[in-house]
């Protein structure tokens, strides 16, 4: 698309710089006797073995299969917005709730009250996983709910970040952020457009987050005091989680994604001078992400900052690709599934080279659930002699989904964070929707887990049937 802060004509030099900061390693690598072209996983990487699921209950056994089972139609995917709508009328608000809670909700949702977030975070503290609380605030164009409603979200925002902090659930905890529960989609989409022509200074985005009166140029004056009031309440925001809290800013749609980057980039020039606080995502479905990267490095060492990456696929294929025909534009998504993979794994490549240097400045979360790119990860981290500890690399995956890959990881030392939204049915049921039209190839593939979660129960039956017959024979 185009370029926040830098001229495109960078990118060369950037990746120039990049090779250079990967040789020193690489060269230490090979003389290691390692062959970097054609690397082994290591032997724990099959995730095959369905003693992951050990640590769960029947219950939850029972759970996970009814769920993945109904998740593999995708009629009842790609409308399950229509049919939860259909069913809240047909059952009442009571009677959805008291039908949703023990299955959908409870699989993908941590509970309403912090008792319940509390207990269902120290399960999983108990499996070795973190938890990466997830409000599900967002908006989309047409949602604006007015300032008092950004108010309120910022305070359960801080509340989030309080959560996190307090009950000791993760030595480094997390947690994720949507700009646009605290600014207006119209705004952005404004600020997306006026970036095309022009270059904001990150330094009066900065002094506009401490309380200085700043006239952007392109906006109203009603614009721009909703920018200033939004500026504001990310610098709360920032504040309350620096030295504390890791928050990951995730990208959205491609028509206000510029202007989400860069609110997050005076966030992090702003929070992140020591070390990365304040983290940006990156789509890999698209073809300008690598381009895209490559900015934010070179921003990130131009204005002297650590640089913090939720490195993802994408969720927004079908909409952005709809929107690229209805206005008759380029494509924004990579042609095929194959170069989105190659697009990952460069990006990656990238991040764990320029981790490998300076783990300080750099860290990256691997948030993904394609095994493949887990081993390529997993593979370059012992390379590149890359800790497990999560100090510089972590990876992702949603609550109630790919557990076998996240109960691997963890079992074996890697630092492994879940999703966690949280909240009400009502609070949670447009997030949960728009994640599983999002998702829904992925949750239209998890065949292998409903084998493994499906291998474990029949284990379990027949420890019981030789127990009991065991017994019976004394």
């Amino acid at each position: 698309m185009y370029s926040l802060l830098k001229p495109p004509m960078l990118h060369r030099f950037i990746s120039l710089r990049l090779m250079s900061v990967a040789t020193p390693q690489s060269l230490a690598t090979k003389r290691a006797g390692r062959d970097l072209c054609n690397p082994s996983p290591p032997a724990f990487l099959t995730f095959e073995d369905p003693q992951a699921f050990k640590v769960k209950s029947f219950w939850e056994l029972m759970r996970a299969l009814g769920v993945f089972r109904l998740c593999s139609f995708p009629v009842l995917v790609n409308n399950c917005g229509k049919l939860m709508t259909f069913a809240r009328m047909f059952l009442g608000k009571r009677g959805f709730s008291m039908v949703l809670r023990p299955s959908v909700y409870t699989q993908f949702v941590a509970g309403e009250t912090e008792g319940e977030i509390a207990e269902s975070m120290q399960k999983m503290n108990s499996l070795g996983l973190h938890p990466m609380l997830a409000v599900p605030i967002e908006e989309d164009l047409g949602e604006s709910s007015g300032e008092r409603r950004y108010e309120d979200n910022l305070a359960t925002m801080l509340e989030c970040v309080h959560m996190s902090h307090s009950n000791g659930w993760s030595k480094n905890p997390m947690m994720q952020l949507k700009i646009t529960a605290l600014v207006s989609p119209e705004l952005c989409v404004k600020l997306t457009s006026l970036l095309k022509t022009e270059q904001y200074d990150l330094n009066l985005l900065v002094k506009a987050m401490e309380g200085e009166e700043i006239m952007f140029s392109g906006l109203t004056a009603s614009e721009n005091t909703h920018f200033l009031c939004s500026l504001r309440r990310l610098n709360k925001i920032g504040e309350a989680s620096a030295s504390k809290v890791r928050v990951l800013v995730d990208a959205e749609y491609t028509y206000m994604n510029p202007a989400l980057s860069l609110i997050t980039m005076a966030m992090m020039k702003k929070f992140n001078q020591k070390s990365a606080w304040i983290w940006n995502t990156y789509q890999c479905y698209l073809k300008e992400s690598r381009n895209l990267l490559l900015d934010a490095i070179q921003t990130s060492i131009d204005e002297s900052f650590c640089l913090g990456v939720k490195l993802v696929r994408g969720a927004y294929m079908d909409k952005e690709r709809k929107l690229a025909e209805k206005e008759e534009r380029t494509d924004p998504i990579h042609e095929s599934w194959e170069h989105t993979n190659n697009s990952y794994n460069g990006c990656l490549e990238i991040m764990l080279n320029l981790i490998s240097e300076k783990p300080e400045r750099y860290m990256i979360i691997v948030a993904t659930h394609n095994e493949e790119s887990v081993r390529r990860a997993v593979t370059r981290m012992e390379q590149l002699g890359i800790g497990r500890d999560g100090s510089s690399v972590c990876f992702g995956q949603l609550l109630g989904m790919c557990d076998h890959v996240s109960l691997t990881l963890a079992q074996h030392g890697f630092s492994v964070y879940k999703s966690v939204p949280y909240g009400s049915v009502d609070d949670t049921l447009p997030y949960l929707v728009r994640r599983a039209q999002e998702n829904r190839t992925v949750l239209q593939g998890i065949r292998k887990e409903r084998d493994l979660l499906r291998q474990e129960l029949r284990r379990r039956v027949r420890e019981k049937i030789t127990g009991a017959r065991e017994r019976e024979s004394r």
